[in-house]
């Protein structure tokens, strides 16, 4: 794998300063890699690089041959999924078991389905009137930046990645510096399956320079961004310059709504899986966990049963279930606000401290709180680790209420028998997704997204796929 190098134009090149930085892997403090720093110069030639093959053969070529290709990127990450699988583990600190049997082959079907759109997704005629034929065309954006996060580094990239590709747009993807090793795999990949010189580029270096270098660019037409609130922001206000078209997928800090009606043992299963999966290193993680108070001593009983068997181990060994935290400063960050949590008067009942495994790595224990107030930092703010805040509600209204309380809407669940009352949950509550009796659960053409402070547009289902063309009308005089 040429890891260290940016890809431009259908060439792996150095940086054109020379310079490069680490790739740590978190589980064991050592570097995996060098990986090329991208400069300001080296995005404008990635740009160039994109718009002459938007104006090249990849404008020329057919949806269904755009197609074609995309479904063998599809095709080839499943061939080497066990490779792909190790160097995200590796990177990112999750256990290999859902890099290779979740992370990947999610991946890969997200490239087959959008695959399929390609010859879908199309313009209509009108019936204006006798004397005129009017129809729209469906035509892509252009050159598209995809800035990807760390939490999930292939996923995410494919998200975006796959329904530009399908709609004839050319890309340029900036992944995360602390994970951009699949994301340049993935164009290794892309290389393979086919695609034209030019588009689809990778360029790796800091967000603060290289993505706002990608947003300030006038000959970038698209933003696709997940990451933090703060960052979408300024990615707006950078972007706003040239009117860029944008979408964002940002924080959470989704509610997890426990009724007293509903199975409590699956509902603690839910709670478990919807903060510490991933580490809680999840966008849409379930941190603030609702309780109905009459049930809310039998229900922690439960739930902490199941965390205190879940504990950080090896992400290489098959049967971990969480793994390291994906940086030293993640962990710092989520110990602070661990500490916080404490000085506000939450009471710790799990978990709550960094812990080593062979001697080396950044782990962190699950970690629940208790009485909790909804105003506390640690209910408010997006932590962003494996940090679950449990907050107690007296009925329907006060979950509502409570859940909403808050300046984000990327997701939410509810757990109950009562199915009126789920769904006039899932009406009231401000959120993208509403999981019922569920928690984490995605697919290709199921939309998401958030509201609020989350963010705007939708990536997956035929909804994303506005967010990656345009339409045209014709107008034909008849008369």
């Amino acid at each position: 794998m040429t890891a260290r190098k940016l890809l431009i134009g259908g060439k792996w090149v150095d940086s054109s300063s020379g310079k490069t930085f680490p790739t740590i892997n978190p589980a064991t403090e050592e570097k995996i890699t060098d990986i090329a720093e991208a400069t300001v110069e080296d995005v404008d030639r990635a740009v160039k690089a994109a718009r002459a093959a938007l104006e090249g053969p990849w404008g020329s070529m057919s949806a269904k041959d755009r197609g074609k290709i995309v479904w063998k990127i599809g095709e080839l990450l499943m061939h080497k999924v066990d490779e792909v699988a190790s160097l995200e583990t590796a990177d990112n600190g999750k256990p290999i078991f859902e890099s290779r049997y979740i992370d990947v082959p999610v991946t890969a079907d997200c490239f087959q389905y959008y695959a399929g759109w390609a010859t879908k997704f199309c313009g209509e005629t009108i019936p204006i009137g006798p004397n005129s034929f009017n129809y729209t065309l469906r035509e892509p954006i252009g050159v598209v930046a995809a800035i990807t996060p760390w939490n999930f580094p292939l996923l995410l990239a494919a998200w975006k990645v796959a329904p530009a590709l399908a709609m004839g747009n050319t890309v340029i993807l900036k992944p995360a510096s602390w994970t951009p090793l699949t994301a340049l795999k993935l164009g290794e990949i892309c290389q393979e399956a086919g695609l034209p010189d030019g588009v689809m580029n990778v360029i790796t270096g800091p967000g603060g320079t290289i993505g706002m270098a990608l947003a300030n660019h006038p000959g970038v037409d698209k933003i696709a961004f997940t990451g933090e609130t703060n960052t979408g922001k300024s990615i707006m206000k950078s972007g706003a310059d040239t009117l860029k078209k944008i979408s964002l997928e940002l924080g959470g800090k989704s509610p997890n709504v426990v009724f007293a009606d509903a199975d409590l043992d699956a509902a603690a299963k839910g709670a478990s899986i919807g903060i510490f999966y991933g580490k809680g290193e999840v966008c849409a993680a379930g941190s603030r966990l609702f309780v109905e108070a009459k049930v809310h001593e039998q229900f922690m009983d439960k739930l902490l049963s199941r965390v205190e068997k879940l504990q950080p181990a090896d992400p290489m060994d098959p049967k971990t279930r969480m793994g390291a935290i994906v940086a030293k400063k993640q962990m710092d960050k989520v110990l602070e606000y661990i500490d916080i949590g404490k000085k506000e008067g939450a009471k710790l009942v799990s978990g709550g401290e960094s812990v080593k495994v062979g001697g080396k790595g950044y782990y962190l224990k699950p970690t629940v709180f208790d009485q909790v107030d909804n105003k506390m930092r640690i209910a408010q703010e997006e932590i962003f680790g494996p940090v679950l805040a449990t907050i107690p509600f007296n009925d329907v209204d006060d979950a509502v209420a409570k859940a909403n309380d808050t300046i984000y809407g990327l997701a939410s669940a509810v757990w109950t028998r009562d199915i009126k009352k789920a769904h006039a949950f899932a009406k009231k509550v401000k959120a993208g997704t509403v999981w019922i009796n569920t928690y984490n659960q995605y697919d290709a053409a199921s939309p998401f997204g958030g509201y609020k402070q989350s963010g705007y547009g939708r990536e997956l289902g035929i909804q994303a796929l506005e967010m990656y063309t345009q339409t045209k009308t014709v107008w034909v005089d008849l008369t």
